[in-house]
């Protein structure tokens, strides 16, 4: 870092060529800069809208949730993305459900899905919203997130990792890009 910031002093006002890494090739992520700007109509598209997410949690173990909030932070950086968490179904484009189905969110949960406008995608995150769990023959868990309303997504997965939610979430950007 303190080399970096002698090299800016002394070239204040001209163009600085950082150093190649020691002992490593360089990495380049595109080898020809037009690749980049040779998106498909829909993915150009989809990338330049945003998306609300509401988060609901019907019952998980807490493990899709400390993904999510993950996400957030500056190793992910959800919302370089254009991803962002709303806390008002009204406002979401996709309502992301965490957990089985348990007796008392049943209701919480047609609420607000009935509350999210369409087009609206519901994305089941983790195993418990994809499949149920092993609680399933309890008297609380009633069963997966499917059973009670449509779901569009399925993240598998205890907890699935942030890779795979960022993909769902750049995948529901997709889905509503090409619905509009």
């Amino acid at each position: 870092m303190l080399r970096m910031f002698q090299l800016w002093l002394q070239t204040t006002g001209k163009t600085l060529t950082l150093p190649r890494p020691k002992g490593g090739s360089e990495t380049r992520l595109h080898s020809n800069p037009k690749e980049m700007l040779e998106f498909r109509r829909g993915a150009r598209k989809a990338l330049t809208r945003s998306l609300l997410v509401r988060h609901l949690d019907v019952g998980s173990n807490n493990a899709e949730e400390a993904e999510l909030v993950a996400l957030g932070g500056p190793l992910y950086d959800l919302a370089q993305y254009g991803v962002d968490f709303t806390a008002s179904p009204r406002h979401a484009d996709v309502l992301a459900v965490t957990g089985p189905v348990t007796r008392q969110l049943k209701v919480a949960l047609e609420r607000t899905y009935a509350a999210t406008p369409n087009p609206k995608l519901v994305m089941a995150i983790g195993d418990g919203a994809c499949y149920g769990s092993a609680y399933e023959t309890s008297y609380a868990c009633l069963g997966p997130v499917d059973q009670f309303i449509s779901v569009d997504i399925y993240v598998p997965g205890d907890p699935p990792s942030p890779r795979e939610l960022i993909q769902a979430f750049l995948t529901c950007k997709q889905l509503l890009a090409e619905r509009n």
